[in-house]
């Protein structure tokens, strides 16, 4: 096996690693770059077109960095929706560390629920210390105190600021929906996870994306995500489990690939993007899965895939 070079493995640190260079299994999508490949000299993240998902990280539950996950990435679940002008964040885990840093608009980062994988990437994204750098970020919430849910994380003693002190324009505002973002649709039903998940069916041009992450299914939550799914061009779904590792892990607030697949059929959604892989999963496990579902409009998220949707 060729050994890495030095910037090759910061770019696996950074951003997940990069994709293994096999043919795209969706319509039109651009797979990552070939981890074996020697990289260009600069990696300065470059915007992706409008009407695309790019995903940043697509691991759950913890970032990794190991020469056997180069090929999914190893950074936590963060992707780039641009469409309509609008640049959609979905959750803000380590893959933003790999995000462009301007926009033709501000930024706006929706996030599913409060738990660290999902939100370690704020805290040295350069864009909110930037000055005048507009950026909104909308949060679950029980009381309506979105930057105090926030400041549990990212305050003394855990983080040195709040991040409404880093010297950009930064919102942090509490989720109602409908949320109309210029063109954008974004409605919300509640998912099944401990301590509450938002799953998110955002509408565009007569496109459609469901967003469900940590989210497992109990009834009955999954009967209504299929119909919260119902004839979407792309849904995002969370398969962390193994059928037999699920039977161990009920209650963890997280599921299979089959009833992504399940979901995929009864909802009549026209592709499947399975996320939030185990930190035990290996590129060779999550390759072996894909084969064995030997589906074209289903995939295993790998960070640095562009899919066009709208």
């Amino acid at each position: 096996m060729k050994e890495l070079t030095r910037r090759q493995f910061l770019q696996g640190l950074a951003a997940g690693a990069a994709g293994i260079g096999i043919a795209s299994v969706f319509p039109g999508l651009v797979p990552a770059a070939d981890a074996a490949s020697e990289p260009a000299e600069e990696t300065t993240p470059v915007p992706a077109a409008d009407g695309t998902l790019t995903v940043l990280g697509a691991r759950g539950s913890a970032p990794i960095c190991r020469q056997d996950s180069l090929s999914f990435g190893g950074s936590t679940t963060c992707f780039m929706l641009r469409a309509c002008g609008e640049t959609i964040f979905l959750d803000a885990g380590t893959g933003l560390f790999s995000a462009p840093n301007e926009y033709p608009n501000p930024p706006i980062f929706l996030v599913s629920h409060l738990h660290i994988d999902h939100l370690l990437g704020l805290g040295m994204y350069p864009r909110l210390s930037q000055k005048g750098a507009e950026t909104t970020i909308y949060l679950p919430t029980k009381d309506g105190d979105a930057v105090g849910a926030l400041d549990g994380l990212y305050s003394p003693p855990y983080w040195p600021l709040s991040l409404t002190a880093l010297g950009g324009d930064v919102r942090v505002l509490p989720q109602a929906f409908p949320l109309q973002i210029g063109e954008i649709n974004v409605d919300s039903m509640e998912g099944c996870h401990p301590g509450g998940v938002q799953c998110f069916r955002i509408r565009c041009k007569g496109k459609t994306l469901v967003y469900a992450t940590d989210f497992e299914h109990e009834e009955p939550y999954f009967s209504d995500l299929i119909d919260f799914s119902k004839d979407a061009d792309l849904v995002l779904y969370d398969a962390q489990y193994t059928q037999e590792e699920y039977e161990k892990r009920k209650g963890f607030g997280h599921s299979t690939a089959e009833k992504g697949l399940e979901l995929l059929d009864r909802s009549g959604a026209a592709q499947l993007l399975l996320i939030h892989h185990d930190p035990n999963h290996a590129d060779e496990q999550l390759l072996e899965m894909e084969a064995q579902i030997g589906r074209e409009n289903v995939r295993y998220a790998r960070a640095g895939d562009v899919i066009p949707l709208f």
